[in-house]
């Protein structure tokens, strides 16, 4: 499956953007989705994880209640709303997806920058 990431920008904080992840090549509905980000001199870090129906979704600590996965198998795109926008929220956000334990394909990254 190849996965492209869009929708990153510039933003102040308590803003709100919403990151897209088109997936084509394969069957989009029986992949997991996730986001991942990585901030300049850190470890990319898991943000938020959604089964591939939907059913279930999983958050970082850092983002629950502010974040918002999901997906429309239809459209085979999966989503991350992103509310209440903090400047350390800024890095380089990712999509992957998998079938089993390993996140085997990723997206470019979109850039995602919030201004105190």
């Amino acid at each position: 499956v190849q996965l492209q990431a869009s929708g990153g920008g510039l933003v102040q904080a308590g803003g709100s953007l919403r990151l897209s992840c088109a997936a084509s090549g394969r069957t989009f509905s029986s992949y997991e989705m996730g986001w991942f980000r990585q901030a300049p001199g850190k470890e990319r870090e898991f943000v938020a994880r959604i089964s591939w129906s939907g059913g279930v979704t999983v958050y970082a600590e850092s983002v629950r209640g502010r974040f918002t996965v999901s997906r429309d198998n239809a459209k085979n795109t999966a989503y991350l709303q992103m509310n209440s926008l903090k400047p350390e929220d800024t890095a380089l956000y990712y999509c992957t997806a998998r079938q089993y334990t390993n996140w085997s394909y990723w997206g470019q990254g979109t850039q995602v920058t919030v201004s105190s």
